[in-house]
């Protein structure tokens, strides 16, 4: 085998590293490297670019540990029978990239996932070095995420959660049958188990009441999952029930939603173009509904066509079109979870509404203050001295409220 330059190498493993879009630090606590200090506190191969709910770029380094996998997953560019260059990290060679690039302030943490060599023990067990050699021998505090092999022994998950901030487990497919069709190798069952034990772990990290024993720490950024969307012919129904499932059962912090994208010698299986990446969009808009706006999944795509988001506007003004019997609503007298389902209004917004409330009556200048949107909010609301009157009944509303492509926003 012809030997690779580590240059190389992080070229073709940060490149093969580029489909998993689980890769986001937000929800991390800060580490503290004993007192001693340790080390750490952007554009280049290999570095990717997540955001933080308070809007903060985080960079970190994106790799795979080797594209070589046993197994051939039909819609994977590193499936075994792939034609593609192989490349493989040894674990120091891991830790030197992650600290030279920490040093220069390139990145803030490492995301290392790893096609599957040998076994699925051996593979956990060298990103679970990997990441304990950062930790006790360099004093590292900075974020690491690591991918969750599904079928390792428990005992490495418990490791891994103890040295990384988060643990990832992909779900792959939105439904078991596909994922038997195009991964004949991996079984859903084990997917769920290392979800559910590492839900258990987090679950026992979880400090009930007033104890005085300290809970181990574990994978304090929770657990995420990844579905590719639009490989196979499931539909957004199917895709948001699987992730409010996941939700519910596994303690999720986020369900990652990344769009098909073909590959070379593709099989015949699989689809010749991508999906809409405003499919992806407006998925992660309703996952958002989902998990803060109170809205569950058929109500969300009730009367969509075959299931399937509205692609032309955000998913909460597709619900409010559909529902204007509900509206307007007087933000100066409903209650928080109503004010939520008004299109244009956001958490912050309908909170900052709640606070002022209490002190004079609202007027549309008042909310304007409140919202960057207020010509999608105007038409649903009343206030002291606003009513949309006849207006909301228009035919051209929906019209009249498809943004422009420089307008997307998520609410």
């Amino acid at each position: 085998m012809v030997s690779l330059s580590l240059t190389r190498k992080l070229a073709i493993l940060a490149d093969a590293a580029k489909y998993d879009a689980s890769c986001a630090s937000s929800g991390s606590e800060k580490r503290n490297s004993a007192g001693t200090g340790g080390i750490g506190s952007t554009e280049g191969s290999g570095i990717c670019h997540s955001y933080a709910p308070d809007g903060r770029c985080i960079s970190l380094l994106k790799l795979l540990m080797t594209n070589f996998c046993v197994y051939d997953c039909v819609y994977c560019i590193n499936r075994s029978s792939s034609n593609v260059q192989r490349a493989r990290f040894s674990v120091d060679e891991v830790v030197r990239l992650t600290l030279d690039f920490y040093r220069r302030n390139y990145i803030e943490g490492l995301f290392l996932s790893s096609g599957i060599i040998r076994s699925p023990d051996y593979t956990m067990e060298q990103m679970v070095l990997v990441a304990r050699t950062l930790r006790e021998t360099h004093l590292f505090a900075g974020y690491i995420h690591l991918k969750v092999i599904p079928n390792a022994a428990p005992e490495l998950l418990v490791e891994a959660g103890r040295w990384a901030d988060r643990l990832s487990t992909n779900i792959e497919l939105p439904t078991d049958g596909a994922l038997e069709q195009f991964a004949p190798e991996k079984r859903p069952s084990e997917i769920r188990t290392a979800m559910a034990r590492l839900r258990g772990k987090l679950d026992e990290a979880t400090p009930e009441g007033k104890t005085k024993a300290k809970p181990a720490k574990f994978a304090p950024a929770g657990q995420s999952t990844q579905m590719i969307v639009g490989a196979d012919g499931a539909n957004d129904a199917a895709i948001l029930t699987r992730a409010a499932g996941l939700y519910s059962g596994y303690r999720l912090k986020r369900v990652y939603y990344s769009a098909f994208s073909p590959i070379p010698d593709a099989s015949s299986r699989l689809p010749l173009k991508p999906p809409p990446l405003m499919r992806e969009h407006r998925l992660y808009q309703a996952d958002w509904l989902i998990r803060f706006y109170g809205f569950d999944v058929p109500e969300i795509v009730a009367g969509g066509e075959e299931g399937d988001l509205d692609l032309a506007i955000d998913p909460k003004l597709a619900w409010a079109l559909k529902h204007r019997h509900d509206f307007p609503m007087d933000v100066n007298r409903a209650d928080r979870d109503r004010l939520l389902r008004i299109p244009g209004l956001g958490i912050n917004a309908v909170d900052r509404i709640l606070v002022s409330r209490r002190h004079h009556r609202l007027t549309l200048a008042d909310v304007a203050r409140m919202t960057a949107s207020i010509d999608k909010v105007r038409p649903f609301i009343v206030c002291a001295d606003w009513t949309p009157g006849t207006s909301l009944d228009d035919a051209k509303l929906r019209q009249k409220l498809v943004p422009t492509p420089t307008q997307l926003s998520l609410f």
